[in-house]
């Protein structure tokens, strides 16, 4: 007698909420609302497909299906319709869901399905973006090239409880791809054969158009990193002191063990960006480990009376929430470095981070012995805030750091960025204020030639000087000595792309975006000039459009707007991102522009731009008025 359990082949879909919890927490009753009103929308397209919903687990639901290419096209389906019910909701109140797709064997009992087959399904939901869609292997090769989708290669990935990796993919799809399989779905519904054969051009126009590639990017969202590398986040250190205003000490130590742990090539690290986001919040480590992508968080607190500093820290796996090591520091503040040194140590070794040679002999990067000066440049930095007078009140304590300790590295490298940011904002032309920045920079890499922040301020200075060759070189240094510093990245990039190289300057914005999941705005402005530049004008549009949304006043953004409008032929779109333009800056004009404008000056780039202005109503005018305050 067989007594084994009834199996079949199956492609499975497991779809999850991402970061249901802190969704919970701002709005418990508005987001269980969206989540059962989602999950209903989910289940019917399941059904519309030929799938079966087999359970739901809270947020998550699992569903199987008779073939790959149905789960597939219910799969982009699903994201597109919730794609158009978040369309008008704020940031924070979105549900979204990471999908994964498996086509395995599975057990069958009661109704319901167990085995590999569907924790394969599982974990490749972890991977996926949010928004976004991952599949093995054997999904892949099931799919073929039956549907007009393109697949991003990610590489094998060590999921938990599966003892062989697992070889994923990213997929990629658009709205005209989507909007074109549903036409197509409609017209065979209701069984017109006209409407099949127009419909079935579509599809091969789609399947002619070459892909671009630069259309292989999977757009950058929290929680898109995987990797084999041991990968971790450093939360904000809580300020245990009785003082709110001790909160810059704390972000300090934070912000320099995510520094120090950065130069690590072997170690994935997330940006202060993106680990600052969570502070003040309640922290679930599980659910923070899943939306920024990482296995390993470190978190901990500062408490500050005096003279005497306390530092708690623990090492947290963040896959299954248990402490890998944890210790309390007490000390003198004279000792701080010497701390953070050692907390910096004890997380490579318990991560058992294989070192290069030249990262075993380099020490941790330090700032100064000098702990007054350390205390100024930690205030100094807050004041980086992008108004004329925080500038000047952070030089000022930069300045005072630099009288205390005339050989702090990071302190002259800060004060550099002060000019150059007032130069470039703009809130000053005046030469003299670049040529301070190039100087505090120089002497930066002068006193510490291995401070990734010292070339990366030098590659700001040369880039403001037009020296375009130089400031790639001081950016690729930057780069160099911290290969998980994800600004110096995207810097790269930025500068990259300014000097007429936009394939290997979208390649680092991209590496920037996964290393800072929470980017700034200004990293969506990078990679759609990266297209622009490309040529990509729909790709390039959509990302710019997205800077618009967030930083409504970012004048290069709505310049760039403006051309590639004009050459799309959407003369009353370009129109109104160069009035946006002259309402934000009265001053503004294509004379203005040249004194402003970065590219590296060859005929191809200046003449794309400048007609692209000038179509758009640009005026003439003269260089040298100066911007409303922004």
């Amino acid at each position: 007698m067989d007594d084994r359990l009834p199996r079949k082949l199956a492609a499975i879909v497991y779809a999850d909420v991402v970061g249901y919890s802190a969704l919970t927490g701002e709005d418990e009753e508005g987001t269980h609302r969206r989540l059962s009103s989602y999950l209903d929308l989910i289940s019917e397209s399941i059904r519309n497909h030929g799938g079966n919903v087999v359970h739901y687990a809270g947020d998550a639901i699992l569903a199987d299906f008779s073939t790959v290419t149905d789960a597939l096209t219910c799969a982009v389906k699903i994201q597109q319709l919730l794609k158009d019910e978040n369309a008008d909701l704020p940031e924070k109140r979105k549900v979204r869901f990471r999908v994964g797709l498996n086509l395995g064997e599975v057990i069958v009992d009661r109704e319901d399905i167990y085995g590999d087959g569907v924790n394969v399904a599982a974990r490749l939901e972890t991977l996926a973006e949010p928004g976004g869609i991952c599949i093995s292997h054997a999904a892949r090769t099931a799919a073929g090239n039956k549907l007009p989708f393109k697949y991003h290669d990610i590489g094998k990935q060590k999921v938990k409880n599966i003892e062989e990796p697992v070889l994923a993919y990213q997929v990629v799809f658009d709205d005209s791809v989507v909007s074109s399989m549903h036409q197509k779905a409609q017209a065979r519904k209701i069984g017109i054969a006209a409407g099949v054969v127009a419909l079935l051009l579509v599809s091969a126009v789609t399947w002619l158009t070459p892909w671009k590639k630069g259309e292989e990017i999977v757009s950058q969202q929290p929680g898109a990193h995987t990797t084999d590398q041991p990968s971790i986040a450093v939360l904000p250190f809580e300020t245990l002191s009785d003082e709110s205003s001790q909160d810059y000490f704390s972000d300090g130590i934070t912000n320099d063990l995510i520094t120090d742990l950065s130069k690590f090539s072997n170690l994935f690290v997330i940006a202060s960006n993106s680990v600052f986001t969570y502070k003040g919040k309640p922290k679930n480590v599980r659910e923070i480990g899943r939306e920024l992508g990482v296995r390993y968080v470190l978190e901990g607190s500062v408490q500050k009376a005096g003279n005497r500093v306390r530092i708690n820290a623990q090492l947290i796996d963040a896959t299954t929430g248990h402490h890998l090591w944890a210790d309390r520091y007490e000390f003198e503040v004279d000792d701080i470095f010497k701390v953070q040194d050692e907390i910096t140590s004890t997380v490579i070794t318990s991560l058992q981070v294989i070192l290069t040679e030249d990262e075993q002999s380099r020490e941790a990067i330090r700032h100064t012995d000098v702990v007054e000066a350390y205390d100024l440049f930690l205030r100094g930095r807050t004041y980086l805030k992008g108004t004329k007078g925080a500038h000047k009140k952070a030089r000022e304590l930069f300045d005072q750091a630099i009288k205390l300790d005339p050989e702090f590295a990071a302190a002259y490298a800060e004060k550099s960025f002060t000019y150059f940011s007032s130069f470039i904002m703009p809130m000053s032309r005046d030469p003299k204020v670049i040529n301070g920045a190039l100087i505090a920079a120089e002497r930066a890499v002068e006193l510490d030639d291995t401070l990734p922040l010292a070339h990366a301020r030098l590659a700001w200075a040369y880039f403001a000087t037009r020296q375009h060759d130089k400031a790639i070189a001081a950016a690729r240094r930057a780069v160099a000595l911290g290969p998980n510093n994800a600004e110096a990245h995207a810097q790269l990039g930025n500068v990259l792309n300014w000097s007429g190289k936009p394939e290997d300057g979208k390649k680092n914005i991209e590496r920037a975006m996964r290393l800072n999941p929470h980017y700034p705005f200004y990293y969506l402005f990078y990679l759609g000039h990266s297209y622009y530049l490309l040529e990509d004008h729909e790709k390039a549009i959509e990302l710019m459009k997205r800077v618009v949304t967030r930083a409504p006043a970012f004048l290069p953004v709505r310049r760039h707007l403006a051309v590639l409008f004009t050459e799309k032929g959407l003369l009353k779109e370009a129109e109104e991102q160069t009035r946006e333009v002259l309402r934000i800056f009265p001053g503004a004009s294509i004379e203005d522009e040249r004194a402003r404008c970065f590219y590296k000056w060859t005929p191809k780039l200046m003449t794309r731009f400048f007609t692209g202005l000038r179509k758009s109503g640009m005026p003439e005018g003269r260089a040298g008025e100066e911007p409303m305050s922004m």
